[in-house]
């Protein structure tokens, strides 16, 4: 099940660290705004996951400008045996649009 906007900002919010944040835009994108999400742009997705394979079975959520790059990263995700990936309904987009 894919996650709002507005419940991961209160997750945040309150100091939640009981999963993993991914932005899957790309650096100049994260430039402009960010939530703090580890940086793995769509692209480079299948090449990190090696080093995310400690994160497999917890949860993980994945984001970026409008929500479809970071439907593509769950999708790849999952295929690739994580267990609970979550996509950021929206991205940035309605994040800036609830949030400023």
């Amino acid at each position: 099940m894919d996650i709002t906007v507005q419940e991961l900002k209160k997750r945040l919010d309150e100091g939640d660290n009981n999963f993993v944040l991914i932005d899957v835009r790309e650096p100049y994108e994260r430039e402009e705004f960010n939530i703090g999400g580890q940086l793995v742009p769509v692209g480079s997705v299948m090449g990190a996951i090696p080093s995310l394979m400690d994160h497999k079975d917890k949860e993980v959520v994945v984001y970026c400008r409008s929500g479809n790059r970071s439907g593509m990263a769950k999708q790849l995700l999952v295929a690739s045996g994580f267990t609970n990936v979550r996509n950021l309904l929206g991205g940035m987009l309605t994040w800036r649009e609830n949030f400023g």
